[in-house]
This record gives structure tokens, C-alpha cells and sequence, in this order.
């Protein structure tokens, strides 16, 4: 008889892109091995902030198969301009209208939470209490932490961030293990949680897609100039202050180009910003299946991270630079878990957000020593391939769900 795993978490197919990538990889590589999967999540929203409209005719609570999995969704709230009382107000939303969706899945073995959010740990408890399942949850941002770090919630409400932080302990100590994505958060999480069974589950690349040979650039990156590029979120994470005095370090620089494809919370503010710099250009992003083209096509790869976040988040769009095979410039704390993944993989450059002199000079010295640049691209492919493939995590993910 098949287990059955009941994936809960806001993010899911069709989106394509961070969070709800790697749960949609996760349930439909668990279904390929065997097991009987279920989803409970929202209806597809990011990073736009607004229901696909391929979705917003359709019922409050649909259901629906995608690739032998069962998805149940609630249309949540999403709003706008997502601030941090409105995010509340979008994760209450999402959690107290998926409780229905608990009385639809079948019994499951398995119980996963993906957090973001917290509260979804609250409807794994509660499967787990009605049928005995076994509770993992599964830890892809510390969204409280985030929160605080990235200036959505001042520090100055001290009671409010107390209370929230006992919560998340509260809710951390029902599950029977819990997992998360770097070893720094992994670090973070033991201290949240004294004698808890915590797990190191990294976010993959399916390197086998990125393991192409570019003939045709993509159609966001065909000029002959030098091209950098960002693509991702475009959101609080991010240090769009640095980013606009890298525009401005870089200006007199020749045969240049800066590409942004990228959509988000701060999407309106940063397109504004370009407008004021000829050799920049935005796109909305790209489908999944054109991401290796685009990220192939590109001659440099930055991502500039704000100093106050220390592996609160591990972003996991380093791992589609480095497996693009092309250099990669990132600036942030000096204490990241990213800074040693690039030193260790000599697939790319780190810096903290003092250093702009040392920057520029570094594209210029790609700019002129391609080979060079080449060689620091084939070292972050070779890296992330064998520490970082799809396959190889997930295998070992399932060996670790037999266990429990």
C-alpha cells in the first residue's frame, strides 16, 4: 500500500518560481517514488501579489490534479501593496480558509508544513491529532526573523516580537522533526528549539535542465555588450538602495549592460529608479522552462543582500547563477552562509556593501578576461552539481521520511 504525504503550504503550482517551486519539485518527485500525494495550498499569486486571472473566476475552494498530484486550494487574500499588517491579515486569511481542505485529504502518514507560514503548522498539528500522522516541518524562511531583519516590523514592538517568537517555538515543538535549508538557519533553528530532531534539507538545482549549451541568446539578453544581470524577486530582501549606488558606480563603464527581470512588492519603486539609467533594461520574469536560457545568456549574475540578514533566508536563486555555469557578484553580511559557498566553490566573488571601488574593478577585469570569467563559471556549475542536484537531495530526503 502507498504512504500518503499531505503537503501543506501556500505556494504550488503554477508557480514556478522560489517557494513554490521547490514544494511543487518536492510532491511530484515523492509521487514519482511511489507515494500518495496531497496539497493543501493557496491559489497562485507570486511575486505579481495578485491571483493568476487564470484562476480568479474559480471557486473559493477548488480542487484540482496536476501531475498525479491532488492539489485543495483556498482562495486566500492577497493584497497589493503587501505591508506587514496586510501580509498578517493574508496569512490569517490563507490558514482559517484552508481548515475545509483538512476534511478532504485522505488519512496521511505524513503530515509536511512548508514555512512560510508559521501557521501552517497549526493544520499539520491538526491532521496530525486526528489521524496519528508523523508532523515534519520543513523551514524555507524564518519568516518572523525576516520580518524584523528586512525592516518590516520595527524593532521598537519588543511585546509583539516576543509574542511572536513564542508562538513559532510553540508551534515548532509539536512537530516530530523539522528541517530547513542552510546550515546557519539550521544553527538558528537548534537554538529556537532545544531537543528537537532537526534535519539539513538544502534547496537543489535540477541541474540535468540547466546542463544546456546556449546557441541562441535569450531574447532579454541578445546584445553584444557585457551583460549583468539580476532576475528574481524583486522585493524587501533585496538592498535596491546598494543596487542604485552600483548603477551609479558603474555608469562610466563601456559596452554594458544591467538587465532586471524580476516582479514584486517593490517592483513599482525599483522600474522608477531605472528609468534613470540608459544602459539598464526590466522585463517580468520567465517561465521555469526558459530560466536555464536566460540565466545562461547572461555574462555576469549579481545579487546584492541587505547586511542586516544572516541566513534568516537562504536564497535559492544563487543555486540557478552558479548552475548557469556564468560568474556570479554578491554582496552582503560577511558572517552569510552564501559568502562561503562562494569562496569554497571559487565559482564567483563576495562582497560587503562598503566595497564599490573593488566591484567596479572586478567587472572591469571580467569584461576584459573572458577566460578568466569562463573559468569561474565552469568551477560554480561543477559546485553546485555535486553538492546541490535535484536528485540527490530528494533522495536522500526520502530516505530520511522512511526513518521516522
Amino acid at each position: 500500500m502507498k504512504k500518503k504525504i499531505t503537503l501543506i503550504g501556500i505556494n504550488y503550482n503554477p508557480e514556478d518560481s522560489a517557494i513554490g517551486l521547490y514544494s511543487t519539485q518536492k510532491a511530484e518527485y515523492l509521487t514519482s517514488k511511489g507515494f500518495e500525494v496531497s496539497v493543501i495550498a493557496g491559489f497562485p499569486y507570486y511575486p505579481q501579489w495578485s491571483i493568476r486571472p487564470d484562476y480568479k473566476e474559480k471557486s473559493r475552494w477548488t480542487k484540482e490534479t496536476i501531475n498525479n498530484v491532488k492539489v485543495f486550494r483556498y482562495k486566500q487574500y492577497v493584497p497589493s501593496n503587501p505591508s506587514f499588517s496586510k501580509r498578517i491579515r493574508h496569512l490569517l486569511s490563507y490558514t482559517f480558509g484552508s481548515t475545509v481542505n483538512l476534511f478532504k485529504v485522505s488519512k496521511p502518514d505524513y503530515v509536511i508544513c512548508i514555512v512560510p507560514f508559521t501557521s501552517t503548522i497549526v493544520l499539520g498539528w491538526l491532521l496530525k491529532l486526528r489521524y496519528g500522522s508523523k508532523l515534519w516541518v520543513h523551514i524555507q524562511d524564518f519568516e518572523f526573523d525576516a520580518a524584523i531583519d528586512s525592516g518590516l516590523l520595527s524593532n521598537d514592538k519588543s511585546v509583539f516580537i516576543k509574542l511572536l517568537l513564542y508562538i513559532e517555538k510553540s508551534l515548532l515543538n509539536k512537530a516530530d522533526i523539522v528541517s530547513t535549508i542552510s546550515n546557519g538557519m539550521l544553527s538558528k533553528l537548534n537554538n529556537k528549539v532545544k531537543d528537537k530532531q532537526s534535519y539539513y534539507l538544502t534547496n537543489w538545482l535540477d541541474t540535468d535542465a540547466f546542463n544546456i549549451t546556449v546557441k541562441t541568446k535569450h531574447r532579454y539578453l541578445t546584445s553584444n555588450k557585457f551583460k549583468i544581470l539580476y532576475s528574481g524577486n524583486i522585493g524587501a530582501k533585496q538592498d535596491w538602495e546598494f543596487f542604485f549606488k552600483f548603477l551609479e558606480a558603474i555608469k562610466p563603464l563601456e559596452n554594458l549592460e544591467v538587465v532586471v527581470v524580476g516582479e514584486g512588492a517593490e517592483e513599482t519603486k525599483v522600474k522608477k529608479e531605472l528609468d534613470n539609467y540608459e544602459f539598464t533594461k526590466h522585463y517580468n520574469l520567465v517561465d521555469f522552462e526558459e530560466l536555464p536560457n536566460l540565466l545562461n545568456s547572461a555574462d555576469l549574475h549579481v545579487l546584492f543582500q541587505k547586511n542586516e540578514v544572516i541566513d534568516t533566508v537562504m536564497p535559492s536563486k544563487i543555486l540557478g547563477m552558479m548552475g548557469s555555469g556564468k560568474p556570479s557578484l554578491i554582496t552582503g553580511n560577511d558572517k552569510s552562509e552564501v559568502k562561503m559557498i562562494i569562496e569554497s566553490s571559487k565559482g564567483g566573488f563576495y562582497f560587503g556593501n562598503d566595497n564599490t571601488d573593488e566591484i567596479v574593478e572586478t567587472i572591469i577585469e571580467l569584461q576584459k578576461n573572458l577566460e578568466y570569467a569562463h573559468e569561474i563559471g565552469v568551477n560554480a556549475k561543477n559546485y553546485i552539481v555535486k553538492n546541490y542536484s535535484k536528485t540527490n537531495v530528494l533522495d536522500q530526503f526520502i530516505k530520511k521520511i522512511n526513518t521516522i
